[in-house]
């Protein structure tokens, strides 16, 4: 009985080798230089066991190739990684049309909100959707919404201020999630949220909790990516039901009780009310006209997507700036040279957003950051017809279905488009210098019509956070402070090994 045993296990083990390392040649067969893969974890196997960051294998896999494209596995997957700038262009801008869509891991089916995200959507449906929801990023929305990342800033700075501190040492990044968080809660939700003074307000608690992924959630992801049906046929969920219930009832209550209410505010609740047909200001018997008739899932996917893309990567992006401030107090001195001009010049008056926009020292610091620290390392496209490609050194054709990455970080990092890459250098950005950029190098908000639809508010708020913190606090480093900065190892989060320490000293008069 024991040596049956044996002798299944060992065919079981066969079997599950044979299966996890399918496809492992492919880039060898068709000719094309490639990432040697592991078994089932492809070229992640160092993020898996936590032996490199995410953003560091991203890089790696970039910078080991000197061809335009080459290949790498996505787990057991093979994809294609783009690593040349007019190769991007053709196949984001000029041939759109072959790669319109993202690889898609959830259905509506399967990933419940996250299935029905404008990121998931295919084709028409994505085409229509995105359509629905440019609207409430345009330059007038954002000077609307402004107001109200004005009303979170002023209470962030008293929550800093608060009994007379002297100076702060603390983790920053929990204070900038918090702020994102009560800025999402308005501008998003049309909530009255203060992390600051409740700290443990539920908003805030679902906030950490469906954006920081557990060791289970981790595990049902990469089940999802290699056992799709099984996971569906158990009818396992990415998220929690009761956490993706609280989101349902928090848009959907809020727009019944604004229709009921005759209640309008400009945020994103008012514009998919509107693409509902939910508008409160049509007649009774007037049939409401929309582009398309969304289902509740799909309008609260949209919600609970940029809750999740706004908590944690804007918080990301001011936690590396406040860091990149704090180790080059040159740059933060010249900033808040910038930022006491532009308080001078308002005389008491409120920031603006046409104010803000103007700052030009702002602007780049905040580009620089986004090329050093990307806050998204990588993005995807899948083949929905055949493209050919061909240049001296490579003949070969992507086919329908399969994937490519785009490996934001490994051209950030390239020394090839950016002179000493790992430099903080904001000059970078500048009036002179910045024509100087080779098209299709800098993606810190992806490329082409796919690229992030909210790309200009994650500006607007990390801009925003940054003129009132340098403007009234020096960032200093903190004995817990990870200088020089090194990753956490494992896992798809940015962030430094011993986390975002800073200590924050009151600007003298």
């Amino acid at each position: 009985m024991f040596i049956e045993f044996i002798i299944l296990l060992g065919l079981a083990a066969f079997i599950f080798y044979k299966w996890s390392t399918a496809g492992f040649d492919y880039f060898k067969k068709i000719g094309l230089p490639y990432d040697k893969p592991y078994p089932l974890f492809g070229s992640q196997k160092d993020i898996v066991f936590k032996k490199s960051s995410f953003t560091d294998n991203i890089n790696r896999c970039y910078k080991q190739f000197n061809t335009s494209i080459a290949g790498v596995f996505d787990q057991r997957i093979p994809t294609f990684i783009i690593r040349d700038p007019a190769l991007l262009k053709q196949i984001t801008i000029k041939d759109f049309d072959h790669f319109v869509n993202h690889r898609t891991i959830f259905t509506d089916k399967d990933g419940g909100l996250f299935g029905n995200a404008l990121s998931n959507m295919q084709n028409e449906k994505w085409k229509s959707m995105r359509s629905t929801l440019s609207p409430v990023f345009t330059g007038s929305k954002m000077r609307q919404m402004f107001v109200l990342i004005n009303e979170v800033a002023d209470e962030s700075m008293k929550f800093l201020k608060k009994d007379g501190q002297t100076e702060i040492d603390f983790n920053i990044k929990d204070y900038f999630t918090r702020f994102t968080n009560d800025v999402i809660a308005s501008a998003v939700f049309g909530l009255k949220v203060n992390s600051f003074a409740n700290e443990d307000n539920e908003f805030y608690a679902m906030g950490k909790k469906v954006t920081k992924f557990s060791a289970w959630q981790n595990l049902k992801f990469m089940m999802f990516t290699n056992f799709k049906y099984i996971m569906r046929a158990f009818k396992i969920k990415l998220f929690d039901e009761k956490d993706t219930n609280y989101f349902t009832s928090l848009v959907m209550d809020a727009m019944k009780y604004r229709q009921e209410h005759k209640i309008m505010r400009p945020d994103m609740i008012n514009m998919m009310m509107e693409a509902k047909g939910m508008s409160i200001d049509k007649k009774p018997d007037e049939k409401p006209v929309v582009a398309k008739e969304w289902s509740d899932d799909e309008i609260v996917a949209q919600f609970f997507v940029f809750f999740f893309a706004g908590f944690e990567p804007t918080s990301v992006l001011m936690a590396f700036a406040s860091h990149e401030l704090m180790v080059n107090p040159d740059v933060q001195e010249k900033l808040r040279q910038e930022i006491q001009e532009v308080k001078e010049n308002l005389d008491g008056k409120p920031l603006t957003y046409e104010i803000l926009q103007g700052m030009k020292y702002m602007d780049m610091v905040i580009s620089e950051t986004l090329r050093r620290w990307p806050p998204a390392v990588v993005t995807d496209r899948q083949c929905n017809k055949d493209f050919h490609y061909k240049d001296d050194e490579i003949d070969v054709t992507i086919k329908a279905g399969q994937h490519l990455w785009i490996p934001i970080v490994g051209y950030h990092l390239d020394e090839k488009y950016f002179p000493d890459p790992l430099k903080f250098d904001p000059e970078r950005f500048s009036d002179e210098n910045k024509g100087n950029i080779e098209p299709f190098t800098y993606l810190p908000f992806g490329v082409g019509p796919r690229n992030c639809i909210a790309n200009r508010f994650a500006l607007m708020e990390a801009k925003a956070m940054m003129f009132y913190l340098v403007g009234e606090f020096e960032i200093k480093p903190s004995p817990k402070s990870t200088i020089p900065m090194v990753l956490q190892k494992g896992g798809f989060n940015l962030a430094p090994e011993n986390g975002f320490w800073a200590k924050l000293v009151p600007v003298k008069s």
